[in-house]
Protein backbone atom coordinates (compact mmCIF):
# COMPACT_ATOMS: atom_id res chain seq x y z
CA UNK A 1 0.00 0.00 0.00
CA UNK A 2 1.08 3.55 -0.69
CA UNK A 3 0.26 6.25 1.85
CA UNK A 4 -0.60 9.45 0.00
CA UNK A 5 0.20 12.92 1.36
CA UNK A 6 -3.42 13.42 2.42
CA UNK A 7 -3.39 10.17 4.41
CA UNK A 8 -5.30 8.06 1.90
CA UNK A 9 -3.97 4.59 1.19
CA UNK A 10 -4.04 2.98 -2.21
CA UNK A 11 -2.53 -0.13 -3.73
CA UNK A 12 0.91 0.20 -5.28
CA UNK A 13 0.49 0.75 -9.02
CA UNK A 14 3.60 0.20 -11.11
CA UNK A 15 1.75 1.61 -14.13
CA UNK A 16 1.54 5.03 -12.42
CA UNK A 17 5.30 5.08 -12.00
CA UNK A 18 5.84 3.93 -15.59
CA UNK A 19 3.46 6.62 -16.89
CA UNK A 20 5.34 9.30 -14.94
CA UNK A 21 8.66 8.07 -16.32
CA UNK A 22 7.29 8.00 -19.86
CA UNK A 23 6.10 11.59 -19.57
CA UNK A 24 9.41 12.75 -18.08
CA UNK A 25 11.36 10.96 -20.81
CA UNK A 26 9.21 12.09 -23.73
CA UNK A 27 11.37 12.78 -26.81
CA UNK A 28 14.48 11.58 -24.95
CA UNK A 29 16.62 8.70 -26.24
CA UNK A 30 15.37 6.23 -23.63
CA UNK A 31 13.66 2.98 -24.56
CA UNK A 32 10.46 1.71 -23.01
CA UNK A 33 12.37 -1.44 -22.02
CA UNK A 34 14.79 0.70 -20.01
CA UNK A 35 11.92 2.47 -18.25
CA UNK A 36 10.18 -0.82 -17.47
CA UNK A 37 13.45 -2.09 -16.02
CA UNK A 38 13.66 0.97 -13.78
CA UNK A 39 10.09 0.40 -12.58
CA UNK A 40 10.92 -3.23 -11.79
CA UNK A 41 13.97 -2.17 -9.78
CA UNK A 42 11.93 0.42 -7.88
CA UNK A 43 9.18 -2.10 -7.16
CA UNK A 44 11.71 -4.66 -5.97
CA UNK A 45 13.47 -2.10 -3.80
CA UNK A 46 10.20 -1.09 -2.18
CA UNK A 47 9.17 -4.69 -1.56
CA UNK A 48 12.52 -5.47 0.08
CA UNK A 49 12.60 -2.37 2.27
CA UNK A 50 8.97 -1.86 3.26
CA UNK A 51 6.81 -4.69 4.53
CA UNK A 52 3.27 -3.47 3.86
CA UNK A 53 3.13 0.30 3.42
CA UNK A 54 5.31 3.03 2.00
CA UNK A 55 4.89 6.78 1.97
CA UNK A 56 4.33 8.25 -1.51
CA UNK A 57 7.08 10.77 -0.80
CA UNK A 58 9.60 7.93 -0.55
CA UNK A 59 8.38 6.49 -3.83
CA UNK A 60 8.77 9.88 -5.52
CA UNK A 61 12.29 10.34 -4.16
CA UNK A 62 13.33 6.91 -5.41
CA UNK A 63 11.93 7.71 -8.86
CA UNK A 64 13.79 11.03 -8.89
CA UNK A 65 17.04 9.33 -7.88
CA UNK A 66 16.60 6.83 -10.73
CA UNK A 67 16.00 9.62 -13.23
CA UNK A 68 18.92 11.67 -11.91
CA UNK A 69 21.35 8.97 -12.98
CA UNK A 70 19.49 8.19 -16.22
CA UNK A 71 18.84 11.52 -17.93
CA UNK A 72 19.26 15.11 -16.74
CA UNK A 73 16.38 16.53 -18.75
CA UNK A 74 13.97 13.80 -17.64
CA UNK A 75 15.03 14.37 -14.04
CA UNK A 76 14.27 18.10 -14.21
CA UNK A 77 10.94 17.46 -15.93
CA UNK A 78 9.88 14.95 -13.28
CA UNK A 79 11.14 17.15 -10.45
CA UNK A 80 9.20 20.16 -11.71
CA UNK A 81 5.93 18.20 -11.53
CA UNK A 82 6.74 16.14 -8.44
CA UNK A 83 7.95 19.10 -6.39
CA UNK A 84 5.13 21.29 -7.76
CA UNK A 85 7.29 24.33 -8.43
CA UNK A 86 5.24 27.46 -8.00
CA UNK A 87 7.69 29.90 -9.57
CA UNK A 88 11.01 30.18 -11.37
CA UNK A 89 13.01 30.63 -8.16
CA UNK A 90 11.95 27.20 -6.88
CA UNK A 91 12.88 25.71 -10.24
CA UNK A 92 16.26 27.47 -10.16
CA UNK A 93 16.97 26.14 -6.66
CA UNK A 94 16.38 22.57 -7.84
CA UNK A 95 18.63 23.11 -10.85
CA UNK A 96 21.41 24.45 -8.62
CA UNK A 97 21.14 21.36 -6.39
CA UNK A 98 21.28 19.16 -9.47
CA UNK A 99 24.37 20.90 -10.84
CA UNK A 100 26.37 20.43 -7.63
Amino acid sequence: MVIKSDGRREPFDRQKILNGLIKACEKRPISLDKLEGIVSKIESQLQNKFVKEVNSKIVGEIVMKSLHSLDEVAYVRFASVYRQFRDVSQFTKELKKFLK
